[in-house]
């Protein structure tokens, strides 16, 4: 039987492997749980996208999870109530990985969410992976065991940790893959209190024909809106910041045929006022942040990128930029680095050609 560092070190090259092969976020998700399956036991994981520049969830990946309305109610307490190691906490604190039973000190009832959901749902323990980098947050990885089943121990945790980059880099580049935005609708929905579509033009259908429906029992819509529609309601409800530390209802999430930008405003006040939801395509302010994340280029590194898309030379961006030739080399060489390419033909075809050099700058 291969040893428990063996059996590491062949999830990592395995996760490195997958994240090489160009899967989209849903089959990338899938093959993460069954690879950390293999190194830390459970009985399901979810693998949850967020918005790097409000952390928002996009979109939920699930492994005998819990069902739609549970999930919602989850969010609601990540959004405006305390907890423990709630997502800000932890990606603001730069931990990796937390284990809910060692936090707890095996008390998992002081938890809310486990208290209220989980609990009921048939689940004790939980490691909350987050999914970051030096750029931004881009998903969050939930590993859990059923009750009347071992705690994570803090081996275990330290495992799936150090594992966190690899995943982290795979998430990163799974968003990468959604193709340019074909439609141009401004399109608006208003939801009820209970989520219910009240009311919505044509042009809101053709965008929700292409957001993923959670597979969740009792799923509805797409998590990002329901994730904006409890933000605003938190963010109206709230006198301060609310819980989770985001100020904005809304949220980027890839779809089929681009970028989306989610946005939510309550229609009056009081928890029964509707709420207007706008859909439309990403434009470059939205896109920036995200491309720049994506690939994990510093805004100098954006600048270049810009520059040498639209053909100039090494002297001529370094006039452009008031810098010297050897530092456009040297932004250069980690642009490439960064974006997988060896020379300027690579990268204008990797960017510009896949519809994103007009959207750094």
């Amino acid at each position: 039987m291969p040893s428990a560092a063996a059996t590491h070190a062949r999830a990592r090259d395995d996760l490195v492997r997958l994240v090489h092969r160009g899967l989209d976020v849903p089959a990338f998700a899938r093959e993460v749980n069954k690879v950390l399956g293999r190194i830390v036991p459970g009985e399901g994981s979810c693998l949850q996208t967020v918005d790097p520049a409000t952390m928002l969830p996009t979109g939920d990946y699930v492994e005998d999870g819990l069902p739609s309305d549970d999930i919602l109610r989850l969010i609601e307490i990540e959004l405006a109530e305390p907890d423990i190691n709630k997502w800000v906490v932890l990606r603001n604190a730069r931990t990796t990985a937390a284990g809910l039973s060692e936090a707890t000190r095996g008390d998992l009832d002081r938890s809310s969410r486990q208290r209220e959901v989980r609990r009921p749902g048939g689940f004790a323990d939980e490691i909350r992976v987050v999914l970051a980098n030096g750029v931004g947050t881009w998903g969050g990885l939930t590993l859990f065991r059923e009750a009347n089943r071992p705690h994570y121990t803090p081996t275990e945790i330290r495992r799936v940790a150090s594992l966190a980059p690899v995943i982290t880099d795979g998430l990163r580049r799974a968003a990468l893959l959604s193709a340019p935005a074909e439609l141009d609708d401004h399109c608006v929905l208003v939801l009820n209190p209970d989520d219910s579509v009240a009311m919505g033009d044509h042009g809101a259908d053709h965008w929700l024909d292409r957001l993923n429906v959670s597979s969740r029992t009792g799923a509805r819509l797409p998590l990002v809106i329901t994730a904006v529609v409890r933000q605003a309601r938190a963010l109206l409800a709230a006198e301060q910041l609310p819980a989770s530390g985001v100020r904005l209802a809304r949220a980027c999430v890839h779809t089929s045929v681009g970028w989306l930008l989610v946005r939510g405003s309550v229609l009056g006040s009081g928890p029964e006022a509707p709420v207007a939801v706008t859909l439309e395509a990403a434009r470059a302010p939205e896109m920036a942040p995200l491309i720049a994340a994506a690939y994990g280029l510093t805004e100098r590194e954006r600048q270049v990128t810009a520059l040498i898309a639209r053909g100039n030379s090494t002297a001529q961006v370094a006039r452009e930029m008031h810098l010297s030739a050897y530092t456009v080399q040297d932004y250069l060489k980690s642009i490439f680095d960064k974006t997988g390419t060896s020379t300027r033909g690579d990268l204008v075809s990797r960017l510009y050609f896949d519809h994103y050099a007009g959207r750094l700058t």
